[in-house]
């Protein structure tokens, strides 16, 4: 019997953890966060995982409802999402840093939070989960699943510390590349899909 309960909350844990794919977002994170103070940054952490259970917490509760009610696919969410991260791609590429931070840009919740923690296939795996193992078990995976990410994300100052300053600025710009690179697959994913289901 014990076996098979935690047989049943690795079948819940790791769909999700894979979905979320915290360890592929920390080049992201870093090249992102790369002109900020470590306080900012685990402000920056708190907020993006904050916004992250918000919105996990909406779609575990009602996102079949919502998206039936409002004639929204996962696809729109993966376009839109796409869309998002594009546009702050290539924001990213095209302007220094400091005319970034002089847009005062909160990217805590937006790209971090969502897409980046949170997207689209997080999302389709949250209520995949909700149908096949429950309610309780869904949000004991989400809850780990964000604290492993709060954890890699607060920690992976020491990253740094191994790349370098001068390394640090160079991968800011491949992961903006990276970024972009992501945003088309997201939308090309979703287009594709829209049309085959239609």
């Amino acid at each position: 019997m014990i076996f098979l309960n935690i047989q049943t909350f690795l079948l819940s844990f790791i769909p999700l953890f894979v979905a979320i794919d915290i360890i592929g977002t920390v080049p992201i994170y870093l090249g992102l966060t790369q002109d900020y103070s470590e306080k900012d940054k685990k402000g920056l952490i708190s907020e993006a995982v904050f916004a992250a259970f918000i919105i996990a917490t909406i779609f575990l509760i009602a996102g079949k409802i919502v998206l039936a009610f409002l004639g929204i696919t996962i696809d729109d969410f993966r376009i839109a999402g796409g869309l998002i991260l594009l546009v702050l791609s290539i924001n990213d590429i095209l302007f220094s840093s400091v005319e970034r931070k002089q847009s005062d840009t909160k990217i805590g919740i937006v790209p971090l939070g969502i897409p980046l923690i949170i997207g689209p296939a997080a999302l389709t795996t949250i209520l995949i989960l909700v149908d096949q193992y429950g309610f309780l078990l869904t949000v004991i995976s989400m809850l780990l699943n964000l604290l492993i990410v709060w954890f890699v994300l607060y920690y992976s100052r020491y990253i740094i510390q191994y790349i370098g300053e001068g390394g640090t600025k160079a991968f800011a710009k491949i992961a903006a590349l990276l970024l972009a690179a992501i945003a088309v697959m997201m939308i090309r994913g979703g287009v594709v899909n829209l049309i085959k289901n239609n």
